[in-house]
């Protein structure tokens, strides 16, 4: 397997430095023993990244788990290595400027502090947080919204990433017990179901069928839903994956918009809920179509902007921002994605996340006006999964959101 040279650098040469110039501390600290001893955890740890990068990572027979897991636990050791070698580097600098003979010094100390407590909060992200479950509760008042439809109660889940799991339904169980519990009209998914491929999915299915709502369960797909991120042996492979993974949704009792849209009715009144596919920017494939949503045939009634109440799961908050906000009358957009890049602080109402450097829309609601001067929203919930890293760090809990509409 080729490996850029970009890559080697970070990976291997760039930690190389840090644990030497690490061991230098401990011999001055520690003399030759502790030296020792330090460098035989770090054979350890380049072991580790050797084997991780040697797996497989896009062979549909290969899972992802084991690499996600690895490669967390070499970053967050080095990540860790870092903190405390610039504290170091500071110290040091200090010193020398100042002419100050310390043999130890206090930077060494803060940055082993930094550094430790950079690790705990990751495998405290690990262990604790992405089990946590936190609802979200929003109310959005509509002029549009039909008199029967006043709180009504919609439960959105988005970025569940079953194949993180495994085979152990636990989390999954919890999920499902706590959006029951709401007794929501609607239940909605906006996107990203399994990891790479449908097989994932198969332990989760008896559970996810559990999920109860008076108006039933809907689902879009995300961009992992694909099969993108696999090499299949043929293009009718990679289809067959996806014929699964729906089939598997149509045996949970799960309904699939795929750039479609039904009428839910309340008594004499109705709003539309509209599903478009994965809405990618490049390099991901666009599969979303929403004209087509909003008009499926020319049999079809054409929703673009008559004065029906429209509610849209698009995964991408990006479409939001770039296509349905400008073109369109819908009401309110249900978006995923994100993650919250899987990091969030959170004070009350203010909150910041590195997401927000590549998304407008990253978490949470967002308002403007449509393109005739209306109110329209987007709801992005940051996911209740994880993807990239097995963790969700400080305030980035799993997400269920509950969304009451109320009529003004």
């Amino acid at each position: 397997m080729r490996i850029p040279a970009l890559s080697i650098v970070l990976l291997f040469l760039f930690p190389i430095l840090i644990d030497f110039y690490i061991s230098l501390d401990i011999r001055q600290m520690w003399r030759r023993r502790g030296q020792w001893i330090y460098w035989a955890t770090c054979l350890f740890c380049y072991a580790l990244l050797i084997v991780t990068i040697s797996l497989p990572r896009r062979d549909a027979e290969t899972g992802i788990s084991a690499v996600m897991w690895m490669l967390f636990t070499y970053l967050t050791i080095y990540v860790g290595k870092v903190l405390y070698s610039l504290c170091s580097l500071f110290g040091r600098f200090f010193r020398l400027s100042l002419r100050i003979k310390w043999t130890s010094y206090p930077s060494r100390w803060v940055g082993l502090i930094l550094g430790l407590s950079f690790m705990g909060i990751m495998w405290i992200g690990a262990g604790y947080t992405r089990h946590h479950i936190m609802v979200e509760e929003e109310d959005f008042y509509s002029s549009r919204l039909p008199e029967n439809f006043n709180g009504y109660r919609i439960v959105q889940l988005s970025d569940l990433h079953v194949g993180t799991w495994g085979k152990d339904p636990a989390f999954l169980q919890t999920l499902v017990d706590t959006v029951n519990s709401l007794h929501p009209d609607l239940i909605v998914f906006t996107g990203d179901l399994v990891n790479r491929q449908s097989s994932e999915l198969a332990p989760f299915t008896s559970v996810l069928s559990q999920l109860q709502a008076r108006d039933g369960v809907y689902s879009i797909l995300g961009n992992h839903d694909y099969g993108d991120y696999v090499d299949w042996p043929s293009p009718a492979e990679k289809e067959k994956n996806l014929l699964q993974l729906k089939e598997y949704q149509r045996k949970m009792g799960w309904k699939m918009l795929n750039n479609e849209n039904v009428v839910i009715r309340n008594g004499s009144d109705s709003i539309l809920l509209i599903g478009v596919e994965n809405w990618g920017e490049p390099p991901f494939p666009k599969y979303g179509d929403l004209d087509l949503a909003l008009s499926p045939d020319s049999k079809a009634s054409n929703h673009q902007n008559d004065s029906t109440f429209k509610l849209l799961l698009s995964h991408n908050p990006e479409h939001w921002n770039q296509e349905v906000s400008k073109n369109t009358n819908i009401d309110l957009t249900l978006s995923g994605h994100t993650h919250g890049m899987q990091a969030m602080v959170r004070s009350g109402n203010w909150k910041w996340s590195p997401a927000q450097f590549r998304y407008e829309q990253w978490g949470g609601r967002y308002d403007r006006e449509n393109i005739n001067g209306e109110p329209t929203a987007i709801y992005v919930n940051i996911g209740s999964g994880a993807v990239g890293m097995p963790a969700r760090l400080l305030s980035a809990y799993p997400e269920v959101t509950l969304i009451t509409l109320f009529s003004e």
